[in-house]
């Protein structure tokens, strides 16, 4: 594989594609330089993103309408940060590979949130520790106001304890069905017992109802609390391994590689590092193998982040990324369930392959290009894609043309990819036709 290849690919994985004026600042350097500026502007500080305060459902005097109201305004504002954060995405002054390790986290600690401000603490919580310590991490979920009343955090007591964050940190997030009992599983939730959040949004541990007694889990006993739980989890080579196999599976290929787990595993416990576990990944020569190339199926928020990003959309309208996201079946902040989406071939099926197809069409038909959509898509999505209203700048794209007429279908498409398209001399009539091809759905 050619370094400008390589560089394709990583950024296709690492992020959410490469807009037309990075590839044409990338492709003049080594693949070496490309992997290291890639890296570089993850070290720049990102913005904490605010939001305003939760309001109180729960005070007195509150009339039903007003509840009613205030709950609206609330899931609106939930959707503006799901919003921001998709612009955010698709956003070149951003770090891509930030954005899409949160995004990646997001999946694993799956988490339905319906207020704004956990929402934005949440995220601005896998922001801040989403290339950094894996311990630290877990450790913030864990004290994480939208985590713990989604797992029912807040009614775990003494006298009587609630089990299911202590069985999903396990299940879900660090070790695997299989590595634990359920006895580990009750000792684990009387060691989180307290473990609480105040109205403002901010953890509280409750000392009056925390057990302090003697408790046994995973072979080790003590008066421990949460975070002894979470250092004795990461003391087991089961947790290493499950998180560089499910890093392996969203990066890599879904079909694993057990020996290239276990050797990043053995590796990754040591200082359980995610940047270096990430680089160690990218810098292999075995990730640029043609086995890894253009095998995974884009969700459909990197589907949408990485439209936006290639054609330099500059403004979109709010409701059309959240309808989008409904339709095509992931919605920020909202998974199916603690598990989190499936990913992979879930995304796909005849409803939704249709709309994935028509999407680049409707953005351009958004912005006043006359593009027609595919007639045998549905009414009412096709409605619903007419109010994306977007605005974009395909100059960086005319320009990508202009100077290497070549280079536009290995900007968009999987390095594997081959589609029988006659491609337009028209720019944007060729980077339609690439868009709406079924290639264009992988990565």
């Amino acid at each position: 594989m050619t370094d400008h290849a390589k560089t394709h690919h990583l950024y296709r994985r690492a992020g959410f594609g490469l807009a037309p004026q990075e590839w044409l600042k990338l492709r003049e350097m080594t693949f070496k330089d490309a992997l290291e500026d890639l890296f570089a502007r993850t070290q720049v500080p990102a913005g904490v993103l605010k939001a305003g305060e939760t309001p109180d459902y729960t005070r007195k005097n509150i009339s039903p309408k007003e509840r009613m109201e205030l709950q609206k305004q609330e899931r609106q504002n939930v959707a503006l940060v799901n919003v921001n954060w998709v612009k955010r995405m698709a956003a070149q002054k951003e770090s891509a590979l930030l954005e899409k390790m949160c995004l990646f986290w997001h999946g694993h600690f799956a988490c339905e949130t319906k207020f704004s401000l956990l929402a934005t603490k949440q995220l601005n919580t896998l922001r801040a520790h989403a290339l950094g310590n894996f311990r630290e991490l877990l450790l913030a979920i864990a004290r994480d106001p939208s985590m713990i009343r989604y797992l029912n955090n807040q009614q775990n007591k003494k006298l009587s304890p609630n089990e299911n964050f202590a069985r999903e940190v396990m299940e879900l997030f660090t070790l695997g069905r299989g590595n634990y009992t359920e006895t580990d599983v009750k000792e684990a939730a009387r060691a989180f017992t307290g473990w609480s959040s105040n109205k403002t949004g901010e953890f509280f541990f409750r000392p009056r109802l925390h057990d302090y007694g003697t408790k046994t889990f995973l072979g080790k006993t003590g008066d421990f609390d949460g975070a002894d739980i979470i250092d004795i989890i990461l003391e087991q080579p089961a947790a290493a391994e499950f998180i560089c196999r499910k890093v392996y599976r969203y990066f890599v290929n879904e079909k694993v590689d057990e020996a290239r787990v276990q050797e990043l595993a053995d590796a990754f416990r040591k200082d359980y590092d995610i940047g270096q576990l990430m680089r160690t990944i990218f810098s292999s020569d075995w990730f640029y193998d043609g086995e890894n190339v253009g095998n995974r199926i884009k969700s459909p928020v990197e589907l949408v982040a990485g439209i936006m990003r290639q054609l330099n959309v500059r403004e979109i309208a709010p409701q059309g990324i959240i309808i989008l996201q409904q339709a095509l079946g992931q919605v920020l902040f909202r998974p199916p369930n603690v598990a989190g989406w499936p990913g992979g071939r879930y995304w796909i099926d005849n409803s939704t392959l249709l709309l994935r197809l028509n999407l680049a069409a409707a953005i351009f038909q958004a912005g006043e290009f006359n593009f027609e959509l595919a007639p045998e898509l549905e009414q009412e999505n096709k409605r619903q894609l007419k109010r994306l209203a977007a605005v974009m700048d395909l100059e960086p794209l005319k320009q990508l043309v202009a100077t290497s007429p070549g280079e536009l279908p290995e900007l968009l498409l999987a390095a594997t990819s081959s589609p029988n398209l006659k491609l337009s001399p028209a720019p944007d009539l060729q980077a339609l036709q690439l868009m709406s091809s079924p290639e264009y759905q992988i990565c």
